[in-house]
């Protein structure tokens, strides 16, 4: 099973554990809500738990591949892009996960995109809460290292 059908199995399944194995330990997570990524794997995975839980009837509904230039070097790289639905807080979401893969085939970026802007800030607010709630975030303020 390639890595973007074992991502979307274990987002789908809620299981942390198999994310864990598909990630890069420098993995960056560019957010719609956020300008600077999140950085490293401890951090976007505690992300991941918070999107999960956030998310309400998320499904994807579109698998496209190719390549893609990568943030971090310019250069291309294997990459896919995974359509998805959901809610959040009542308000529809439409969006993509663009996943870019190193050599080894594990996911090194995660790029999310989603519209409409209303959605964009409901879900904003809610990981927020949840990265807090989670203690990955201080008084509601991202880490230095991941603030934007």
């Amino acid at each position: 099973m390639e890595t973007a059908e074992r991502f979307r199995a274990a987002v789908e399944t809620s299981d942390l554990t198999a994310l864990d194995d598909l990630f890069t330990e420098d993995i960056r997570f560019y957010s719609p809500v956020k300008f600077t990524p999140f950085e490293g794997k401890p951090m976007v995975l505690g992300l991941f738990g918070v999107l999960l839980r956030t998310f309400e009837d998320f499904r994807y509904v579109g698998h496209f591949e190719g390549t893609a230039e990568t943030s971090a070097d310019g250069e291309e790289a294997r990459s896919e892009i995974l359509a998805f639905r959901a809610t959040v807080a009542g308000k529809q979401i439409h969006g993509i996960d663009l996943l870019q893969f190193d050599e080894a085939g594990r996911v090194k970026e995660f790029t999310v995109m989603v519209r409409p802007q209303s959605a964009v800030q409901a879900l904003g607010q809610a990981v927020l809460a949840g990265l807090v709630a989670d203690g990955l975030v201080a008084d509601g303020l991202v880490p230095a290292a991941a603030a934007g």
